[in-house]
């Protein structure tokens, strides 16, 4: 018997489920983007000096978030697969669309932050520990700008460097005693923060554990998903435009320029990309934009190939001959002729092209020529949990299975689109 539950279901589960987990975070993040909004009012070029991207990124995720599902709603008709029998393949793509575009409101946790080694490092799954949270200092006669920035650092990412304990037990009394690695300290309770004049002292869980510096591996593979899926966005979008531009050039005008492109397109088939990759890095520097560029160049041999073989039969037939008669540009016959036929191949190449460039951006980071040091990466965490591999299972786990899954999701959407596409094909 086969399930009746359809995509749209999966989407507005998990719509509810972040809704449900992280309501006050949202709530904190759309109160901040009024309060800016009152800033610029109030303020106009003092505002834009607190402005960062933490802040854009919180707001537009937070209000993309509430907007989703009534969007959705609206164009449920329209776009045929959210009313498609859910899949494996449907429901981890619609995890990693979550992932990407509302981790700031899946979590506030920065992905770098790094606090109290000898008792957050190298924690297994689920594990907690007691969190202590000194006061800040006091809010008045500050300007609304100072007011402003202190609200955001409370909420977007705190790292809380410096008013953050963590410790794996604590003892109340007329002092707070905490203990570290078996070491005890104590602190004045007047400097804890408090509700109802009782000290707060928290339980943070690591739900799928921390690693050898002791950052959250949770918030590290929800941001690493984020690298992942932009590197894999841009390096596609140039490999389009350099394949669909040269293939047509080729197929259209032929001739010399023809013969120069083909012997152009072989030469980089001949060569080891890799290699050309590893030395552009190694020469230029390791950043997510020259990720970008190396995986973009390197990927758009096969569109070339594809667009230029159909622009060649598209050429021999009448309809074209008529449209070229007729005196339509280059452009024109682009976009109106070719397009139209040429993208279903195209796009069948182009997803399984994002899955390899995902793979090949995991391999430099795995190599230390990824995104750089800023940024989690899946291939990076996998890398840095194979020194660990016998005491922390966790480091090479859940990042090794997120790029599998990820890869398979991929694959499999590609051969769906695919069939869906072209019938004919079983």
């Amino acid at each position: 018997m086969k399930s009746r539950i359809k995509v749209i279901h999966w989407i507005v589960f998990l719509w509810m489920l972040i809704l449900i987990l992280q309501f006050d975070l949202i709530c904190g993040y759309l109160s901040l983007t009024f309060d800016f909004i009152l800033l610029i009012v109030d303020n106009f070029s003092s505002a834009f000096t607190v402005l960062n991207f933490g802040i854009i990124d919180a707001s537009l995720s937070s209000i993309i978030f509430l907007l989703l599902i009534p969007i959705l709603l609206i164009f449920r008709k329209k776009i045929s697969s959210l009313n498609e029998q859910l899949t494996f393949t449907y429901a981890f793509l619609a995890i990693l669309i979550f992932l990407f575009l509302f981790a700031p409101v899946i979590t506030n946790e920065d992905p770098e932050f790094s606090k109290n080694l000898s008792v957050t490092k190298l924690l297994p799954p689920l594990h907690s520990v007691n969190q202590l949270t000194l006061k800040s200092k006091t809010e008045q006669n500050l300007t609304t700008v100072e007011k402003f920035k202190i609200k955001s650092d409370r909420i977007i990412k705190p790292s809380f460097n410096n008013r953050i304990i963590f410790a794996d037990s604590v003892f109340v009394k007329e002092k707070v005693f905490y203990w570290q690695k078996n070491v005890q300290h104590e602190i004045d309770k007047k400097l804890l923060v408090t509700e109802g004049g009782i000290s707060v002292i928290n339980s943070k869980v690591f739900i799928i554990g921390t690693d050898e510096f002791g950052r959250d591996l949770f918030a590290r593979l929800i941001y690493g998903t984020r690298i992942s899926i932009t590197i894999g966005l841009g390096a596609v979008a140039l490999s389009f435009f350099i394949g669909m531009i040269l293939g047509f050039l080729a197929g259209y005008r032929g001739g010399i320029l023809d013969i120069l492109l083909n012997r152009f397109t072989e030469m980089f088939l001949a060569f080891p990309v890799i290699y050309l990759i590893v030395l552009i890095l190694a020469l230029f520097g390791s950043s997510i934009f020259s990720v970008i560029i190396v995986l973009g160049i390197s990927g758009w041999m096969s569109l070339f190939k594809i667009v230029k073989t159909e622009v060649i039969s598209i050429k021999q037939k009448d309809y074209f001959k008529t449209a070229n008669l007729v005196g339509l540009s280059k452009y024109q016959l682009l976009k109106k002729e070719i397009l139209p036929i040429v993208i279903t191949p195209v796009m069948i190449n182009l997803i399984f092209l994002f899955s390899n460039v995902i793979l090949a951006e995991a391999a430099l980071s795995y190599l230390g020529l990824g995104g750089g040091n800023s940024y989690p990466s899946w291939g990076s965490m996998i890398s840095s949990g194979q020194e660990y591999i016998s005491k922390a299972w966790w480091l090479i786990a859940f990042p090794g299975l997120a790029l599998i899954l990820t890869l398979f999701t991929f694959n499999a959407s590609g051969k769906k689109f695919g069939r869906k596409l072209n019938p004919i094909i079983k």
